[in-house]
Formats: structure tokens, sequence, C-alpha cells
């Protein structure tokens, strides 16, 4: 981990899904400064990256990319191996859990890199996926909470350290969660309804004609059961069976198969 003095020399803003390039060194930092920490910035909204991208260069940080989507986030990561990455939970394409789906990536191939989460959204079902491999170098903030600069960059130096940077709604509901009885309690409404039509043997196609939603929606809810219900990556079939037998262990159902 770097350490909080002697900043490097910040690099210029990149594209939304390129790594950015060194350009010229800005004014020393003083004390108190997160200098020398290698920052990916993740989020689709321009301005707002811009935003923490200057100010974490403000501060000493050398910001080696900013990306708009979670494709961009893994290569900026394995490419550039920074000491943390920023993310917004909802990012393309379907802004559901594209953000939450690539930080559990990271902490499962880069668990040297820390994850600061960002969101406007406080939601339980997040946090078994995200909190299942431990609470170090893990953080998770709500957008309208950060009361101020200095809470937020106290949160890039913790997590970025090994430590853990939580709203206290958030770790609220990470307690909670733990004395949870079923996994279906992890799953939204829609997705228990997804799930249920999965155990009846219908293609994605078939669900998304009976709930009426688009066959993208469709995949963005099946990706979070498997991922909520922590089945780790494997074929798609494979984990579609295991989460059908985990519906129906937890229900006491049996299958059924549509002609």
């Amino acid at each position: 981990m770097k350490p909080l003095s002697s900043p490097s020399s910040p690099s210029s803003p990149s594209s939304p899904s390129s790594p950015s390039s060194p350009s010229s060194p800005s004014s020393p930092s003083s004390p108190g400064r997160s200098a020398g920490l290698r920052v990916v910035l993740a989020d689709d909204a321009v301005f707002l990256r811009e935003v923490v991208a200057e100010l974490l260069r403000g501060h000493g940080c050398d910001v080696v990319a900013q990306v708009a989507d979670p494709a961009g986030l893994h290569g900026a990561i394995a490419a550039l191996r920074p000491d943390i990455a920023v993310v917004d939970i909802r990012m393309p394409p379907t802004h559901h859990l594209e953000g939450l789906e690539a930080a559990v990536a990271i902490r499962r191939d880069h668990p040297d890199v820390g994850v600061l989460l960002l969101s406007q959204y406080l939601e339980s079902h997040y946090l078994p996926a995200l909190f299942g491999a431990g609470a170090g170098s893990i953080g998770y903030l709500l957008k309208e909470r950060v009361a101020g600069t200095a809470v937020f960059l106290d949160a890039v130096r913790r997590v970025a350290a090994g430590g853990c940077a939580l709203d206290p709604d958030v770790a609220a509901l990470l307690v909670g969660g733990r004395h949870r009885r079923g996994p279906l309690d992890t799953l939204t409404d829609r997705e228990r309804e997804v799930l249920a039509l999965m155990a009846e043997g219908r293609s994605n196609r078939s669900i998304s004609d009976q709930l009426v939603l688009t066959p993208r929606t469709v995949e963005s809810h099946v990706r979070s059961i498997f991922t909520r219900l922590g089945l780790q990556p494997q074929p798609d079939d494979h984990r579609r069976v295991l989460a059908v037998i985990t519906y129906l262990q937890a229900t006491g159902t049996t299958a059924t198969r549509r002609s």
C-alpha cells in the first residue's frame, strides 16, 4: 500500500473506457492528504466522475483511470492494479446490479484492491454477496449521506489501507442480515417471481412474456439471483439448476416441467 506522503504525479482524465495517461504533477500535497494512492473511478455519470477525480487529485491521489461500465472497470483493474476502485453500484447496460457484480468479482479476483461503493440506494440484498469474503478493504457509502469531502477522503484512505467504511444504515442492515433464516430472504419480490418461474422449467423468453419484461431485464434478474444466492461463476445452465434446487428446498415444493 502506498504511503500517505510525497504525492505521485497525478494523471489526466481518461476516456470513459480506457486508462488515463500520466501528466504533469500538481502542487505538493499538505499533511493529511491521500498522497500516492492509485485510484480507478467507475461511474457512467461523467460530470460526477470528473468532480470526484478533481477532488482526489487535489489531495494527492493518482487517478489512473476513469471508466463508465463494468468491462472498462475490469480491464483497468487487471492492467493497472490500483490501490482502490471507487464504484457506482448502478452502471450500464441495465443500471441494475452491474456495479455490485463488478465489486464482488474484484474482491474475488483481486483481493489486494480496495473497493469503495457509492450509491443512492440502500438495499440489504446487496450485502451478503458484498461482505461474504469479509469486511476488509471494502466500503459502502450513500451519496447523499457523505457529509463533506473529509468524510469521503477518510473512507478512501481507510479502504485502500485494508479497512472498512460503512454508512451507519448499511452497517445496521448488515448486522440484521446476518440473522436471516433462509437464502430466499436475499431476493427481491420480482426476483422471487423469476425464480419461481425458473422452477417451472420456463426459459428466459417465456419468463419475459409471462411477466411482461424485456429479455434483457430477465437476464439481469437471473444474474442477480445467482449473485444473491452466492452461486459462483460457472456455466449458467449449472447455476440455473442450483438456483432452482435452492428455491425448491427453501419452499418445500417440487419442480414442474412445462410441456
